[in-house]
């Protein structure tokens, strides 16, 4: 057992280091998933890109059009 482990067992709970062991893990995962999507798109043609985009654009319209479904549903119940 090192000094730092001593230390680090002495002030701060086990349960803490376990959370921040398991939080250190998600986001190394989380930073390869990242890369490795940033090197997909940085592969794509610009075809491929502006078929993308357009895809893009149409997923956000859809969503803005939930939204304000939801929205309406939501003030409806409220009256």
């Amino acid at each position: 057992m090192s000094a730092s482990d001593v230390q680090r067992a002495e002030w701060l709970e086990p349960a803490f280091w376990d959370r921040l062991d398991q939080l250190e893990g998600r986001h190394q995962r989380a930073q390869a998933e990242h890369d490795s999507a940033r090197r997909g798109l940085e592969r794509l043609t610009a075809g491929e890109m502006e078929e993308l985009r357009r895809a893009w654009r149409r997923y956000c319209e859809v969503i803005a059009s939930l939204d304000e479904a939801t929205a309406a549903f939501e003030a409806l119940r409220r009256t």
